[in-house]
């Protein structure tokens, strides 16, 4: 028996006693954020599956995995020799509710942890599945885990002014204005980034995201955080500081009145411990939609980031382009040993994708020690990285060519490039959401018949989450508007099974254009600051402004770039910014 088939024996055997016929693993943690600290990452231990997003369901006889696009090659690799099957969202599979329906009789006990499962989640499910017994339940997992990992205890860091312009009594009172304009008295926030954006603190209890474990309740009069208070010693905060265990207790009496939360990030486990249950139901919590749009000092820090990653990634470049590489995860240690060297680099702000060859055609592909591709003959190498600075978040995708370029690849690469200038480019009203602008970068695509299934924006956190809500440029009709201050990427690609793939990303900020008789407009300006791959470029499939805009773009990233560099930085950079048609 496999280790991964003995743990699914374990918790049937848990669910057995518990009187279940089925458990749901969410892969969410008690904040519900899109990534978890190692101790709550059960969908992992239970599957073997290492991706960001999906849901488990164990009955009595099977296992199933449910994932997105991203992870569609990934998962069916990674579940092989399970007991588990993976079935696709958002495509003809059915989903867990049909799954569940089809192969469960009714008035089956289907149990899933209340830590792990918000209020939103679970009264949809129990709704669509009114036939069937939705059960909150403690955690089954933790008592066969017997190597789980303990709760993060990292330093916590208080960021001075000059980075966050803003203090935390100025954020926590625009907090309270919002509140004031729903008629609230209190509002209980879960998720990890608000509470780090509103306290201005940053830590690492979660891989790449710089977060602190904790919970943050917010009333008229005073602020309460919820916390290991040990790890709070030497931080100035002008708040009061209650540790983990004092929460329930805390909350019957200061949560009086009228409350808001939001049921999407609020764990049906913390809900219990909330006596007062008259409450709205917010879409997004009050700093979520504050923290999106960045203040001047943050957006200059972004901009400083980003000179600092592209110093980085240009020596990478130059070094890759001298001394090759043999392999992926070689690519991967190249580029981070360039990125310490700056004095204010911190961290990667997400797990690298370097795929090469038909890995590249996995757009969430993360070569590690136990498996990764040679670097051996001609072919494309999608190269996804980011990394965390004093005074910002970087994320960039550059497509690389390792020998002599096949024309499909040239001219994938480029109708790609061409949907990327197309966005970054466009001028907007100030009324536009990211479903608006999505298809200028899918355009070109579209007209030969070819797409992605991705995203083609997501908002960006400074020195926090490199996804950042609410703000994205995707099909999805979020009601979000575009606005001056947001940071978002730029990243339309191409993906062929089994041979190659093609990825281009920068970094933008919302700016303002102009005021016409016909209203606002709003535009982009460019974070990112690195060449395109030249040698994919096919200048025949190319305007004359296409050609303009990528020659404007590589004249500002040498002016900015060049006498900052080494050397062999500067040589690199010289070559790879020459107009296009010199």
């Amino acid at each position: 028996m496999s280790e991964i088939e003995n743990r699914v024996c374990k918790l049937r055997n848990a669910m057995k006693e518990s009187g279940l016929d089925g458990y749901i693993i969410t892969g969410k943690d008690p904040h519900m954020g899109e990534y978890s600290p190692l101790c709550w990452r059960y969908r992992e231990f239970i599957t073997g599956f290492t991706g960001s997003n999906g849901m488990v369901l164990v009955t009595m006889d099977d296992g199933v995995l449910w994932t997105d696009s991203r992870y569609f090659i990934q998962a069916a690799k990674e579940l092989e020799g399970t007991p588990f099957e993976m079935l696709r969202e958002q495509t003809d599979d059915p989903d867990v509710v049909l799954y569940i329906k089809v192969n469960m009789e009714k008035g089956s006990r289907i149990g899933v942890d209340s830590q792990s499962i918000s209020v939103h989640s679970l009264g949809v499910l129990s709704s669509m599945l009114d036939s069937y017994e939705i059960v909150p339940t403690g955690d089954l997992v933790s008592p066969f885990w017997s190597d789980r990992p303990g709760l993060p205890d990292g330093k916590v860091e208080l960021l001075p002014l000059s980075v966050t312009g803003e203090s935390i009594d100025e954020k926590i009172g625009r907090i309270r204005e919002k509140m004031d304009t729903d008629g609230v008295s209190w509002t209980l926030i879960s998720d990890l980034d608000d509470i780090a954006w509103t306290l201005n603190i940053r830590s690492s209890d979660i891989p790449y995201d710089p977060v602190f474990l904790s919970y943050l309740l917010i009333t008229k009069s005073d602020a309460v955080l919820f916390a290991s208070p040990d790890r709070l010693k030497g931080v100035d905060l002008p708040i009061l500081v209650e540790s983990f265990d004092l929460m329930e207790d805390v909350l019957s009496k200061k949560a009086v009145g009228k409350g808001a939360l939001n049921f999407k990030k609020t764990a049906v486990s913390n809900f219990k411990k909330i006596r007062n249950h008259d409450v709205i139901d917010l879409n997004n919590d009050y700093p979520t939609s504050l923290k999106c749009i960045k203040n001047k000092t943050e957006i200059e820090g972004m901009k400083k980031a980003h000179v600092e990653d592209a110093l980085s990634f240009v020596n990478f470049l130059a070094k890759l382009e001298e001394s090759g590489a043999s392999d992926e995860m070689e690519v991967l240690a190249m580029l981070e040993e360039e990125r310490k060297k700056c004095p204010d680099y911190l961290s990667p702000s997400f797990g690298g994708i370097a795929g090469f060859g038909p890995n590249g055609a996995m757009c969430h592909y993360a070569p590690d020690e136990n498996a990764y591709s040679p670097i051996d003959t001609s072919g494309l190498l999608v190269l996804d990285t980011g990394g965390q600075y004093k005074t910002g978040t970087t994320d960039i995708t550059r497509t690389l060519l390792f020998g002599k370029a096949e024309e499909k690849w040239k001219r994938a690469y480029t109708l790609v490039l061409k949907g990327h200038l197309a966005l970054s480019n466009q001028v907007f009203p100030s009324s536009a959401r990211g479903c608006h602008l999505d298809v200028l970068a899918k355009q070109f695509l579209w007209n030969e018949c070819l797409d992605f299934f991705h995203g083609t924006g997501h908002g960006v956190g400074m020195r926090l989450n490199v996804h950042e809500a609410p703000v994205r440029i995707s099909p999805a009709l979020i009601d979000v508007k575009l606005e001056e201050g947001m940071v978002v990427s730029d990243e339309p690609g191409l993906y062929v099974e089994g041979e190659f793939g093609i990825r281009i990303e920068n970094l933008v900020y919302v700016k303002k254009e102009k005021e016409t008789l016909f209203g606002s407009f709003l535009s982009f300006g460019t974070l990112t600051l690195v060449p395109y791959e030249r040698k994919l470029i096919d200048t025949s499939l190319l305007t004359k402004d296409e050609i303009k805009a990528i020659d404007s773009y590589h004249e500002m990233v040498y002016e900015t770039l060049s006498d900052k560099l080494d050397e062999r930085g500067r040589k690199y950079l010289e070559k790879a910014t020459k107009p296009l048609l010199y």
